[in-house]
């Protein structure tokens, strides 16, 4: 596709927290608590494997190996958003984020099981429609 001129949109998530917008991408780097981002993301990814999750690696279509694929879906710009703001809001909080693109199938179930492992209500406003995550069931009806 790059060979015909035609360039993807990267994926961006975004959330206001006191008066605040913080920004993400997929594979960010650059926010200022990005290291406590991924460790709060890879040990909620550990503690939702243990409840049932499986990353659903179709999501990427990269031609890479598994491992990698997990890896790149663990990333998302939607995922990041969520990590931090379980970072930074007080606990029993709801989450409330945007998304530019459609949420690909891999975050949303992701997601539908944080609202259940955190307790938390979440929020995201996606380039398609709204979904409202709690206890592992999405107002969406898992039709998105």
């Amino acid at each position: 596709m790059k060979g015909q001129g035609v360039n993807k949109e990267p994926g961006c998530s975004w959330m206001q927290i006191k008066n605040k917008i913080h920004s993400f991408i997929t594979g960010d780097k650059e926010h200022e608590q990005i290291q406590d981002i991924y460790a709060t993301l890879r040990k909620l990814y550990t503690s939702l494997k243990a409840t049932g999750y499986v990353p659903d690696t179709e999501f990427v279509l990269h031609d890479i190996d598994e491992e990698q694929k997990e890896s790149s879906l663990l990333y998302h710009s939607e995922k990041l958003a969520v990590a931090y703001g379980l970072l930074v809001t007080s606990k029993g909080m709801p989450i409330q984020i945007m998304k530019n693109l459609r949420i690909c199938g891999d975050c949303h179930t992701f997601i539908k099981f944080v609202s259940h492992v955190t307790k938390r209500e979440i929020d995201i406003r996606d380039g398609n429609r709204f979904h409202h995550f709690r206890n592992r069931s999405c107002s969406c009806g898992d039709f998105w």
